[in-house]
């Protein structure tokens, strides 16, 4: 029985961490049991997941299966798209390159300001009176 190359990674933005499995196949992504369509359903956020299997040219050659929690479904989007560039990585270390130049590789770093004590928000004061 001939076993098959298992690439897993790593992807987080926010608030939202996705772990994916990649194997060779013909190109079907799974997020957490539903069909990539399915769970994605914009338009937009479907090109964000799949722009590192494009710029690597390898959209039909691989499985994916997707463990995505946390955030909302922008953040989610996010977190599958690193995890897919870091795992095209470890595939081939030759597209190195054209990852990094689309900025596939860099996490985003923004995270929501937390809540300071004594005021309504983050940055939001309570209304100031002078008399």
């Amino acid at each position: 029985m001939a076993q098959t190359q298992e690439y897993i990674a790593t992807g987080r933005r926010k608030t939202a961490v996705a772990r994916i499995r990649m194997t060779s196949g013909t190109g079907k992504i799974e997020v957490n049991g539903k069909t990539f369509e399915e769970y994605f359903s914009t338009a937009n956020l479907q090109n964000h997941v799949l722009q590192p299997l494009q710029v690597a040219k390898s959209a039909n050659l691989f499985d994916v299966s997707v463990n995505a929690h946390g955030g909302g479904s922008t953040g989610q989007a996010g977190a599958v798209r690193l995890a897919i560039a870091r795992a095209l990585l470890q595939t081939d270390e030759t597209l190195r390159l054209p990852l990094k130049q689309e900025g596939l590789l860099t996490r985003d770093p923004r995270m929501k300001e937390r809540k300071k004590s004594g005021q309504p928000g983050a940055r939001k004061r309570f209304q100031f009176s002078k008399r």
